[in-house]
């Protein structure tokens, strides 16, 4: 029967079921949505799913992630850049990843109607450029060290790994837009230890309890 996905008490679906109905990464966001929309009447989501905002961000919060810079670059010639925790691989043939940015994010027009953008992994070296790019209403680009790919992308310097998308496609779910981005070109340097993004908080020299 292989591993089942229990939710609640009431619940149990063969793992291998709910691959098959989505076709992604069992935790990508397209796996979730499917699953949700499709798979399980209302009345038993509702049942089985008593949490509130606030627990289900703690719950998210203690799934240990990466913590990437994505950047582009406006019509107009303007950088843009923004701080991310939520990417994640959705194939190897053809070489497909995922991030989500929030509805109202001010970069989000930039980000859905360039055709290319960048995401960098950050190394733990770089905790302060990540806080730099969540900030708002500063120049995030003025003394960043980064350089123009061929698409006029901006590239950041000193990352672990970099991912230079195309803007495959998008999905309006929820609060979010999720990006598809097919990878034109990527990189890594496993000699940098990654910056790690743990229950609202980012760690350096791993996560500490």
């Amino acid at each position: 029967m292989g591993f089942k996905l229990i939710i609640g008490n009431a619940l149990q679906l063969p793992l291998a079921l709910l691959k098959l109905n989505c076709g992604a990464p069992l935790w990508s966001p397209f796996c979730a949505a499917n699953f949700v929309n499709s798979a399980l009447p209302t009345s038993v989501l509702r049942s089985a799913l008593p949490f509130s905002q606030r627990e289900f961000r703690d719950a998210l919060g203690q799934f240990a992630t990466g913590v990437t810079i994505i950047t582009a670059r406006s019509a107009e010639g303007h950088a843009v850049g923004t701080t991310v925790s939520s990417f994640n691989a959705v194939s190897l043939a053809p070489a497909l990843v995922l991030w989500s940015l929030g509805q109202h994010a001010n970069s989000l027009p930039v980000f859905r109607h360039s055709t290319h953008y960048a995401i960098h992994v950050l190394s733990a070296a770089q905790k302060p450029l990540a806080e730099l790019f969540a900030r708002k209403g500063v120049d995030r680009f003025l003394h960043t060290a980064h350089h123009d790919s061929e698409h006029g992308v901006p590239l950041l310097e000193g990352c672990t790994a970099v991912f230079e998308c195309r803007n495959l496609r998008q999905h309006e779910e929820g609060d979010h837009l999720l990006f598809i981005g097919e990878v034109d070109r990527c990189e890594h340097h496993a000699d940098r230890t990654p910056l790690l993004y743990h229950a609202g908080h980012m760690h350096s020299h791993g996560i500490q309890k």
